[in-house]
């Protein structure tokens, strides 16, 4: 299934971090859940395997490997449903930015602390009434003198609770007649003075996964935590928003195989049992179009990741393929779901789990409805 992902070296990385899994994540996973929080020692177990940011240049700390390295890590974590240990953000979607646009001193100073764990990472876009259309964000950012002064408030931001750096999308009030050309990435650091965090929200799903609310009240930040230039920001995050959306698409993916390897096996432990074939020429007609649906869907993630390692422009691709994932990830559980029967309703199963998990989907990275408007204006309509 993973023929882009496919030679000796991946397999031996991907068993390698399956066993990490199976003996460092799994066996406190749960607790995990109830507790509404990952604690900081699971990132630094990662961070100590390398496997945050393992495509890092190595005088950085990192491995030096390929990006698809990090892609295969997102794939198992997904596999084996371990959601709320954000590592994708922090690797694949927050990372980029400092190692796109930072300046060698500020890469220096961030990077080796994200390879270790020890600095955890976190992208403030999102606000109370600002969520995909970014060019409408209100949070400020005015320049005095070699600081910036920041105020406004984001919402939903995954690893709030745990965040020891976070790059936050403000305006800076130029006022240069374009929404687009006002923006600008800060990075603020943990202990920043006006720098507050706010609920850690109780969600659907997601539950170890801390989503919480980031305050700025004059926040002062160094001007030289400025990412790139300002007036840039907006295009810095277009940029890395393909990304992003990639990894949306490799979580989605990679559930609704999971959810289908999980549920056939359930399947086959009931034969025999009574009641077991009851309906069973609808059970297969359901599993036979998910298992068609799984395929195809595996098939252009494999065609979109090769793309995307090969430098080629996937907005359109990465667009189509981080909304269809998402809605096939959420059929797919749901009717494994019910396939279930009872079962499914107990926490003793894990596709509960996954059922809950799957409703963000369609949601983060860029609503499934936002997916769509891009794609059109693609096509040019």
């Amino acid at each position: 299934m993973h023929d882009v992902l496919d030679t000796q070296e991946h397999h031996a990385y991907r068993e390698a971090f399956k066993a990490f899994l199976s003996r460092e994540i799994l066996p406190f996973y749960d607790q995990w859940e109830k507790e509404g929080i990952v604690p900081r020692s699971a990132w630094k177990r990662m961070g100590a395997q390398g496997y945050l940011c393992p495509w890092v240049e190595k005088e950085y700390g990192g491995a030096g490997l390929g990006l698809e390295y990090s892609f295969i890590i997102t794939e198992e974590m997904a596999y084996a449903g371990v959601h709320g240990l954000m590592a994708g953000l922090h690797s694949d979607i927050v990372a980029p930015y400092i190692h796109g646009f930072g300046t060698d001193a500020q890469k220096a100073r961030w990077l080796p602390g994200c390879v270790s764990g020890d600095k955890i990472l976190a992208v403030a876009m999102t606000e109370p009434d600002a969520g995909s259309d970014l060019s409408s964000i209100r949070t400020t950012a005015v320049r005095q003198a070699d600081t910036y002064i920041i105020n406004g408030e984001k919402i939903y931001i995954s690893n709030a609770m745990l965040a020891d750096l976070v790059v936050v999308a403000c305006k800076t009030q130029q006022e240069s007649g374009s929404p687009h050309k006002d923006i600008c990435l800060i990075c603020v650091e943990e202990g920043s003075p006006g720098f507050s965090r706010g609920r850690n929200l109780e969600k659907t799903g997601w539950h170890s996964q801390d989503t919480g609310e980031l305050i700025f009240r004059d926040c002062k930040v160094p001007a030289a935590n400025l990412l790139g230039e300002e007036g840039k920001g907006f295009y810095y995050m277009m940029e890395k928003l393909q990304q992003e959306r990639l990894v949306s698409a490799i979580m989605s993916q990679s559930s609704a195989e999971a959810v289908l390897q999980m549920t056939l096996r359930f399947l086959s432990q009931q034969r025999g049992l009574r009641g077991a074939r009851e309906g069973l020429s609808m059970s297969q007609t359901m599993i036979v179009e998910m298992a068609t649906d799984v395929e195809i869907g595996r098939t252009f993630l494999n065609s979109l990741i090769r793309d995307h390692l090969g430098g080629e422009d996937v907005i359109k691709k990465v667009s189509m393929a981080k909304w269809w994932t998402a809605e096939m990830a959420n059929r797919v559980v749901s009717l494994c779901l019910d396939l279930y029967r009872d079962y499914g309703y107990l926490e003793d199963y894990k596709v509960g789990r996954f059922f809950r998990d799957a409703r963000a989907h369609p949601i983060y990275a860029g609503t499934n409805e936002i997916m769509k408007r891009i794609i059109a204006k693609v096509l040019g309509l």
